[in-house]
């Protein structure tokens, strides 16, 4: 099981050179990935700064050489797919074949929906997911793509330089296993990003029998024959770490390939620590 960082995009007035400086310090550190958050307004506070999480982790790909770099999650309904498309290809260049991208519905509490005139209806964005991942997934290809749907289009074009990754750049897919309709977009992708709860702001933790049984219902490879991604985490670190790495251990024997820690947004100091402490092992 490899051992990502979920940093903020933004929140009080960080500056965006702290979350460059976080990125170049998790693989000196020792974590295997580092995943931004994607808002065009962050959740925290009246007027938060907020930064471009590609733009960010472009920045990241230049300053290291080893770990895998991507979003959890982009909202993709909020997207042009061939746009992001776009961004992500150019990561996986300038990053030597290390780049993720997670999609997902969206969070329904982002200021930046309703904000900018985006698709508020659950409904609506759904629909709008599912015929954006197939056209996302075509894009990340390199192959040539023809698509007509409700909502996008794509007359025989192909995007190059083809990704450095083969066969094509992972997708991963996140949203809460509460809903059907998210194992069965992740089983069309290569990964899946899941939380447990759709209703409630209090966090419960996924038990190893729950990690095994999403493991066993999805499939077991991805598109280029490596271990089907399943991510679990979101959160901070425990204060009881021999705890929290039996709990860890227990995630891995039941198949987790993922173990991402939440590192909020706060004192530079402060993110600095959470990331320099290392990951659990």
């Amino acid at each position: 099981m490899r051992h990502g960082l979920e940093i903020s995009c933004g929140g009080a007035a960080i500056p965006v050179s702290v979350l460059v400086e976080l990125g170049e310090l998790a693989e000196h550190a020792g974590w295997d990935g580092v995943f931004l958050e994607d808002y065009l307004i962050h959740y925290s506070g009246d007027e938060p700064s907020t930064y471009d999480p590609w733009l960010v982790l472009a920045a990241i790909a230049g300053r290291t050489g080893r770990v895998r770099l991507g979003t959890t999650v982009t909202a993709l309904p909020r997207r042009r797919p061939a746009k992001l498309a776009r961004e992500v290809l150019t990561l996986d260049h300038l990053s030597a074949g290390r780049a993720t991208v997670a999609v997902g519905v969206g969070d329904p509490g982002d200021r930046g929906l309703a904000a900018f005139g985006e698709q508020t209806e659950v409904s609506v964005r759904a629909a709008m997911l599912d015929e954006g991942l197939d056209l996302l997934t075509g894009l990340l290809s390199g192959e040539q793509v023809n698509h007509q749907g409700t909502h996008y289009r794509a007359d025989g074009v192909a995007l190059r330089p083809v990704p450095v990754q083969a066969p094509r750049v992972p997708v991963w897919v996140g949203g809460s296993t509460q809903a059907a309709a998210v194992r069965r977009r992740a089983a069309r992708a290569d990964g899946i990003v899941p939380y447990k709860l759709t209703d409630t702001d209090t966090w419960s933790d996924f038990t190893p029998d729950e990690v095994r049984e999403l493991v066993n219902a999805l499939p077991p490879t991805r598109a280029d024959g490596q271990p089907f991604d399943v991510a679990i985490g979101g959160r901070r670190r425990r204060p009881d770490e021999r705890a929290e790495r039996a709990y860890l251990e227990d995630l891995a024997a039941a198949g987790a390939t993922w173990w991402l820690e939440f590192v909020p947004v706060g004192d530079p100091a402060a993110m600095r620590a959470a990331v320099a402490r290392r990951p659990l092992r």
